[in-house]
């Protein structure tokens, strides 16, 4: 325990002093939220990535969907990079920045409203992005509670959540999304090397690759429906309910407010083109690591809850149970990483969103851009304390799995939003009305489906795939409901889109010219 504390102590210093560094770079909104949209491309990529993946991914996903495809999991990971990832950057960088600061818009309801011309959709989609990412840093801390049962089993975990929602509170109010940004990075950085590390340990462990593979290969559960030789197959066992899940932890974050805003700041050209490499690299050994490791799971036991089904939260944790202290700490310092990146993104998501979409202009309209930063670090620690007293009492009360807990947010989030926010960068013809009843169509259906889960189809009763199959609806959805009513004001989308016809210099290293 003395070298997990000592790291742990080291890593939460580091963290604390890139706050305060930061400071003078949060004084206004745009510095605060945006870090003047001047992040470059390393951050920006870094940023995107350590938000992207948590403790969610790295504890739930990972061993639930390993256990249940084995290997063959490793094409979520593989999903999340170019998808979630590459063409993500490709299909959103750009056109996100450009029209985003054309429109002057921070955050995702304010770009809907100044796109669509709709200030009531500026408020029902600040409602459903603070409303559904509840659950999201619910799951997030759920994740950790496992790791460090295994790691500190005589500390009460009440403990750490406390510590670690204090110190994520205090670097993000102080040095704002500059501060997020630049502890993205390192924390990025320890990711990386944690997932290399431990992946390699736990396969020697098994006395490596190969023979882990034969071992997995050999097993089999007629339960389940799989057979021998599955499990370490190309597709696994169940390749449909598999494609579910790469969709919805992939082209999710294309609809994740948290996500799309990373583009907003991006710094120039050069940074997208940077931002899409490095993000996608990033993804593939993260993500695809993280799945790749779940997908050994079975050789090792889990937990079981008193009907006798396991318990996937706890696969990973014990499957890390008996590696060396130091590699445990290591483990501890990644997924640490990994959930305070992706919790400062949310609080910074939601507050700024409350803040400049709900209080500005609706409660209080003559706020100065000193009041408004007040009120979004107030309400950094009010989301923080309400999320980790949720993840107290959700442990005390062992309520669900991380997995559904992550689907139920993605689904809503992404399902409300991907299709409006894409269609509204790239179709003039897209209207508001479309918008709005896919926001309401989404949400609804999300809720629905936690609610009586039981009249769906079987294949949507699970969550991940109810959240992907709102993410298809929707583009569905907006293009048909938009030709189906009022086409929008010619001269209003004329402005909106002549962000793009913009002539700009660029050196003869960008382009050769005529």
């Amino acid at each position: 325990m003395v070298v997990q504390i000592i790291m742990l102590v080291v890593f939460f210093a580091v963290m604390l002093g890139v706050g305060f560094y930061c400071r003078k770079n949060s004084t206004d909104v745009n510095g605060f939220v945006l870090g003047g949209r001047n992040v470059g491309p390393w951050l920006t990529a870094f940023a995107y990535g350590t938000s992207y993946f948590s403790a969610v991914v790295f504890v739930g996903y990972a061993g639930q969907f390993g256990w249940k495809y084995g290997v063959a999991a490793t094409w979520a990971g593989i999903g999340n990079a170019i998808l979630g990832s590459l063409l993500a950057w490709k299909v959103l960088g750009r056109r996100t920045r450009v029209m985003t600061q054309h429109l002057d818009s921070a955050t995702m309801p304010q770009f809907f409203e100044k796109r669509y011309q709709s200030g009531g959709l500026k408020l029902l989609a600040s409602a459903v992005i603070f409303i559904f990412l509840i659950p999201y840093t619910a799951s997030l801390y759920n994740g950790l509670s496992r790791l460090f049962e295994m790691a500190f089993p005589q500390v009460e975990y009440a403990y750490f959540v406390i510590i670690m929602a204090v110190l994520t509170a205090v670097y993000v109010i102080a040095g704002g999304y500059m501060a997020t940004a630049i502890n993205d990075f390192i924390q990025g950085v320890i990711m990386i090397g944690g997932i290399i590390a431990v992946i390699i340990a736990v396969l020697n462990s098994q006395g490596g690759f190969s023979e882990a593979l034969s071992k997995l290969g050999a097993i089999s559960d007629s339960a389940a429906g799989i057979e021998a030789g599955e499990l370490s197959s190309f597709f696994g066992p169940d390749p449909i309910n598999l494609l579910g899940v790469v969709l919805l932890t992939s082209l999710g974050t294309w609809g994740l407010p948290q996500m799309v805003q990373k583009f907003y700041a991006i710094k120039n050209e050069g940074a997208i083109k940077k931002g899409t490499v490095i993000s996608t690299i990033f993804a593939l050994i993260v993500a695809g690591g993280c799945y790749f490791l779940g997908g050994f799971g079975r050789l090792f036991t889990p937990d079981l809850a008193a009907d006798g089904s396991v318990i996937f939260d706890s696969i990973i944790p014990n499957m890390l149970s008996n590696l060396s202290p130091i590699l445990i700490g290591v483990v501890i310092v990644l997924v640490l990483s990994a959930s305070m990146s992706t919790l400062s993104s949310l609080v910074m998501a939601s507050s700024s969103t409350l803040t400049l979409d709900f209080i500005k202009g609706k409660i209080a309209k003559n706020l100065s851009e000193k009041k408004q930063v007040f009120i979004m670090r107030v309400l950094i620690v009010v989301f923080i304390a309400i999320s980790a007293f949720i993840a107290i009492m959700q442990h005390q009360s062992n309520v669900t799995f991380i997995a559904q807990l992550m689907g139920i947010s993605w689904g809503a989030l992404a399902g409300a939003f991907l299709a409006p926010f894409l269609y509204g960068l790239y179709w003039k013809r897209t209207t508001k009305a479309a918008v709005w009843v896919n926001i309401i169509f989404s949400t609804v259906f999300m809720i629905a489906n936690m609610l009586v889960k039981s009249a769906f189809p079987t294949i949507l009763q699970s969550p991940i795939n109810a959240g992907a199959f709102c993410m298809l609806a929707g583009l569905i959805i907006v293009p048909v409901v938009s030709l189906l009513t009022k086409k929008p004001d010619k001269t209003q989308v004329a402005e909106v889109f002549s962000c793009y016809d913009k002539e700009v210099t660029v050196t003869s290293k960008h382009s050769i010219g005529e």
